[in-house]
């Protein structure tokens, strides 16, 4: 019996074809940002239609650098605990602390009146995750940073083709961090983006062409200089190839998506689970189940890959903090993700209904 994966990125004939081209240009690197790299920032930017674009090699490398030029050091970031780690530990990476929030039960996005509770003189920024790809009220938030002059700084890992008010998310924040592991809407074998809007982000994107590739700032060879010490970030020329390709198919691999949630929200009978909205770009669907490892154990048995998104943070042992996140400690021991990947046959998708509507 065919095992139907979690995620499944969805490749053909064009990904083949561009990598034996980078494979036999020889030009494999890409740290000051030029050929297939340069190319894929100008079209993500165009997609997006934000101001600013810089391509790195991980959603984790995006989240550091945009609040490494934040400024978070002594400061606090408020940021949802139901979330992959490095979206904490971008804070602590940058010598800033993290300040855990609940979510909304309904969307597993984070809550506004539990950011509201958490604002002080401290808070630097506001790091908002978009669950499953389901955007936050990022106009509450954003009437939030304004009133207390503090930086938007969305997680959209989940997020790439999502929509909030009729544009893409990658135009709101000040800075957007994007992931585009092999698993994500937007495939790679490894890499990720931070879109730039706003007031700097001319100057923001050269800090963060510098900080991507070891501080550099001048990328003549016989005269290069070290303005600081930066990282090893930057997105190679594969990976960025491959994302050009994906690119162009995004939109229609998201339809796919929105699709089968649609099927999931109509036909699946569990009344706790993620409700459909054209706007989301369905990273994954969620459900809530009560007896959930028995339940993922049956499904496992039927070769049905689930998956669990996520422990919340603020209960991990580096953090293990005080907080009484209920929320998102009910969603940590509850939610379970299904499969909305784009390879999924009609019949597949109708075998996970049956059998989710049998065992929850």
């Amino acid at each position: 019996m065919k095992k139907i994966k979690l995620f499944d990125p969805v490749i053909n004939k064009e990904e083949e074809k561009i990598i034996k081209k980078v494979l036999k240009s020889n030009f494999w690197a890409s740290g000051a940002g030029t050929n297939n790299v340069l190319k894929f920032e100008n079209k993500f930017k165009k997609y997006t239609n934000s101001t600013n674009c810089v391509a790195v090699n991980s959603g984790t490398a995006a989240l550091h650098l945009a609040l490494n030029i934040a400024g978070v050091k002594n400061k606090e970031v408020i940021v949802p605990s139901l979330s992959f780690v490095s979206t904490a530990h971008s804070i602590v990476y940058n010598e800033g602390k993290p300040v855990f929030v609940d979510v909304d039960p309904k969307t597993l996005c984070v809550d506004i009146k539990s950011i509201k509770e958490k604002i002080s003189n401290k808070t630097a920024a506001i790091l908002p995750v978009h669950f499953a790809g389901a955007p936050c009220d990022l106009d509450e938030i954003r009437k939030l940073c304004n009133k207390y002059k503090i930086m938007l700084i969305e997680d959209a890992a989940h997020a790439a083709g999502a929509t909030y008010k009729n544009k893409k998310i990658g135009k709101h924040g000040d800075m957007v961090c994007f992931s585009f592991h092999p698993v994500k809407n937007l495939a790679m074998p490894t890499g990720g983006a931070i879109t730039l809007n706003g007031k700097k982000t001319n100057a923001r994107k050269k800090t963060l062409n510098s900080l991507r590739w070891c501080g550099i700032s001048n990328r003549k060879e016989t005269s290069y200089d070290v303005s600081n010490l930066g990282w090893n970030y930057y997105m190679n020329e594969f990976s960025a190839a491959i994302g050009i390709i994906q690119l162009k198919r995004l939109d229609l691999m998201n339809k796919i998506r929105k699709k089968i949630a649609k099927r999931y929200s109509k036909e699946i009978l569990n009344s706790d689970k993620m409700q459909f909205n054209n706007d989301y770009s369905y990273h994954f669907y969620w459900i809530k189940i009560k007896k959930r490892d028995k339940f993922m154990n049956e499904l496992k048995a039927n070769k049905i890959e689930t998956g669990i998104h996520y422990k919340p943070i603020h209960k991990m042992s580096y953090y293990n903090t005080k907080d009484n996140l209920p929320n998102s400690e009910y969603a940590g021991k509850h939610v379970v993700s299904l499969p909305t990947h784009p390879n999924l046959s009609d019949s597949e998708i109708s075998k996970i209904i049956s059998l989710v509507n049998k065992f929850s």
